[in-house]
């Protein structure tokens, strides 16, 4: 049973909150001194604080002192702060330093536990993200508790040790060289050379010689021989993003590479042994490409002995919202941004906007936000998104509103229920199967049974 301490010196509302919440563990405490004592020893997930606390009730100064105290002992604790009916300035203050959110008197009770419900299962998901990194070392570059990273992860971890060639699969801006880097770093190679090359960024007539090097000589202007990006990567990793981009006439040549881990510089004569791993990434259908020609079936199958699916951002639930905690924490220091956390309509607008652009999208929209943000928190405005719509035209297809509408409450209700499906048909007015049938329909792989 999870722990939940209230914080109050009102006992008219601890009994009430106490009836509330009679599926939790409920401490007490009424003062500063009590309420630290409390969080030491029972180091409570969420805590409820009134702001007005004794010696003076009659001002939020003691209980603003309390949080403060509070996440200076505990920062990863949600607490949630009530104040009285017309104290929102100080309930702002209180978001400032770094509460999780507040509630104005008088306290409903159902509100009221919506809140702790959402805040409990933020810090279990901060919690096993943490976990995740601690777990995993060169792994901890891939954030994400959706089962849809998770799987990929797992399946990178389990081909890191050997020289299998790997396909990532992906859309762009997904990550996918974070992927390869993660692999790199949790190989035996990991000591040697990780080299880099985007196979669609270099003009057709220069990709042969930044792959293979060329010899003095052997065209115009090159003065001296220089070793190619596969020479560079001796005992490494080759990472070779968009290989759909490949030309065709090129991909002959990386062919021989692979199966025989010897190359020629351009304008050379003899073999150079290569010992490299390559790992290979592109967003494009390669098995459609080799059927209209366009890629080679050979080089196909040589590249993609290990292929791995890397999903888009949309696909990845909650996960959007660890992703942008985490970058902040980087960007406000970059930008030196005093800007602590989200409102609740950008984290509204993050989860139900579709992200074309991915982690990459996502990136550029919160540095975006961290320089222009005016208040201590990012509004979806400073984004660029706006709550209630997915930051494009507005879609009238009725199958797909429907399909969104009913995804978003599916995943709203699952995270309300504490992940428990039961529950979470109930809070939907739904039956247990045909909830199971809807998860399999709209393809909710982050959501999985708990019981």
């Amino acid at each position: 049973m999870e722990t939940l301490l209230v914080v109050d010196d009102d006992l008219g509302i601890q009994k009430q909150l106490k009836w509330s919440f009679s599926d939790y563990e409920v401490v007490f405490a009424d003062d500063r001194q009590s309420a630290i004592a409390q969080l030491r020893r029972f180091e409570p997930k969420v805590v409820t604080l009134d702001l007005g606390l004794p010696p003076d009730p009659a001002n939020a100064s003691e209980g603003l002192a309390t949080l403060a105290e509070i996440l200076n002992l505990a920062p990863q604790t949600k607490v949630i702060v009530v104040t009285g009916n017309n104290d929102k300035e100080n309930a702002l203050k209180a978001i400032q330093l770094g509460a999780y959110d507040f509630y104005q008197k008088p306290i409903d009770s159902d509100t009221i536990r919506i809140l702790v419900s959402r805040a409990m299962t933020l810090f279990d998901l901060e919690q096993e993200n943490r976990q995740l990194a601690q777990s995993l070392p060169a792994m901890g570059r891939i954030i994400g508790s959706s089962e849809s990273i998770q799987q990929a992860s797992r399946r990178a971890e389990k081909i890191a040790q050997t020289d299998v060639s790997t396909l990532l699969l992906g859309e762009s801006g997904t990550g996918k060289e974070v992927f390869a880097r993660s692999i790199h770093d949790l190989s035996a190679r990991r000591n040697k050379p990780f080299v880099a090359i985007n196979c669609a960024s270099i003009p057709e007539n220069l990709l042969e010689s930044e792959l293979f090097g060329y010899e003095k000589g052997a065209f115009t202007g090159a003065n001296k021989t220089t070793p190619g990006k596969i020479e560079t990567a001796q005992g490494g990793t080759l990472f070779l993003d968009e290989i759909g981009d490949m030309p065709i006439g090129l991909q002959a040549k990386m062919l021989r590479f692979l199966q025989e881990r010897v190359i020629e510089r351009v304008g050379g004569r003899h073999e150079i042994p290569v010992d490299i791993r390559v790992v290979c990434a592109t967003h494009r259908d390669l098995s459609s490409m080799v059927a209209e020609q366009t890629f080679r079936e050979d080089l196909f199958y040589r590249v993609s002995e290990i292929t791995i699916r890397i999903p888009p951002l949309r696909e990845r639930g909650s996960d959007v919202v660890l992703l942008a905690r985490t970058f902040l924490g980087a960007y406000k220091d970059e930008y030196g941004s005093k800007v602590k956390g989200f409102s609740e309509d950008a984290i509204e607008a993050m989860m139900q906007h579709r992200w074309p652009g991915n982690i990459r999208e996502l990136q550029n929209k919160l540095k975006s936000a961290v320089i222009l943000a005016e208040g201590n928190l990012i509004q979806a405005d400073d984004m660029g998104l706006t709550a209630g719509q997915n930051g494009t035209m507005q879609n009238i297809n009725l199958r797909e509103v429907r399909e969104e509408a009913e995804s978003r409450a599916i995943r709203q209700a699952w995270h309300l229920a504490e992940q428990n499906m039961s529950k979470t048909a109930e809070l939907l007015g739904i039956t247990r199967p045909t909830l199971y049938s809807l998860i399999d329909k709209y393809r909710l792989d982050d959501i999985k049974p708990s019981n």
